[in-house]
């Protein structure tokens, strides 16, 4: 006897346009966290405080990482 599949079905137009729409929203947040963590990293710097460089490069390389895996994941079509 042979086991029924449990897959999901497959989502409509609707519902990956509004999961599209929500990945590039964060990526968008991400890109603007990066920027202002820039902004403020080079602040600090340039005032002297040499101690904020490098966490904020960790962090800035951890939302790197986080958007490269989004967008190959929306490019590869999020299957």
């Amino acid at each position: 006897m042979a086991i029924p599949s449990r897959r999901a079905p497959p989502f409509s137009r609707e519902q990956r346009t509004t999961v599209l729409y929500g990945m590039i929203g964060f990526i968008l947040v991400l890109v603007i966290l990066q920027l202002w963590l820039f902004t403020a990293t080079m602040n600090a710097w340039l005032g002297g405080d040499e101690s904020v460089v490098w966490p904020a490069a960790g962090a800035s390389a951890l939302c790197l990482l986080l958007n490269v895996g989004l967008l190959r994941y929306l490019r590869e079509g999020g299957s």
